[in-house]
């Protein structure tokens, strides 16, 4: 297994609110890239929102067996979230996740 950096823009048809991105975050946390090398380094945030062009994006740690099932974990982990704070795949749709960064021992 390897621990992946998986990001995955978005783009935001509803508001977020305070109290949305607060729960976004809360579901979120277990997968904030900080803990790993790579997001250490590059100080990742585990999400950047984009108001004025209601874009979002999602940085996750994932561990998976290939870059393949990294980005449907971290797809997973991201529809999870935003379901939680309140948005649907219309109100949020998720773009085409890509790894950015490999954590291997």
């Amino acid at each position: 297994m390897t621990t992946y950096v998986v990001t995955i823009p978005g783009t935001l048809h509803a508001e977020l609110t305070d109290d949305a991105k607060t729960v976004l975050l809360q579901a979120l946390r277990p997968a904030d890239p900080q803990g790993t090398d790579f997001g250490a380094a590059e100080d990742l945030d585990l999400l950047s929102v984009d108001t004025e062009e209601s874009r979002l994006t999602l940085r996750l740690e994932v561990t998976a067996d290939d870059s393949n099932g990294a980005e449907e974990e971290a797809r997973r982990i991201a529809t999870g979230a935003l379901g939680k704070a309140g948005f649907t795949p219309a109100t949020a749709p998720l773009g085409q996740p890509f790894i950015t960064g490999i954590d291997r021992e």
